[in-house]
């Protein structure tokens, strides 16, 4: 039994891996969404930082990523910044795969 016990072990750390990995990614192209969005609205980078770490919160509020999108975009819009939803998306695919390769690099 010890085998099975071993590959139940080893499973369950593979998942736990993946789930903190998944969370990591996220919350890094957050983050990158963020500094993309503050660049677009021209913010400092006091402003920048400040407003990458709420992007971040954003995620926060309700599970996927529409809360995200739903904040930078309706930031961006409020400062004047012509964009639409699909840019946005957009956008947050490629900060997801930017911030994959990012932590990749890192591991």
């Amino acid at each position: 039994m010890t085998s099975f016990d071993d590959r139940e072990r080893a499973e369950e750390a593979k998942f736990a891996h993946d789930e903190d990995m998944l969370f990591r990614i996220q919350a890094r192209r957050n983050r990158l969404l963020g500094e993309w969005a503050a660049s677009e609205m021209k913010l400092s980078p006091a402003e920048s930082d400040s407003y990458a770490k709420a992007v971040v919160q954003a995620d926060f509020e309700e599970a996927g990523d529409e809360d995200v999108i739903r904040k930078v975009l309706g930031d961006m819009n409020s400062a004047g910044v012509d964009i639409d939803e699909a840019r946005v998306r957009a956008a947050l695919e490629q900060k997801h795969i930017e911030a994959r390769r990012q932590l990749m690099g890192e591991a």
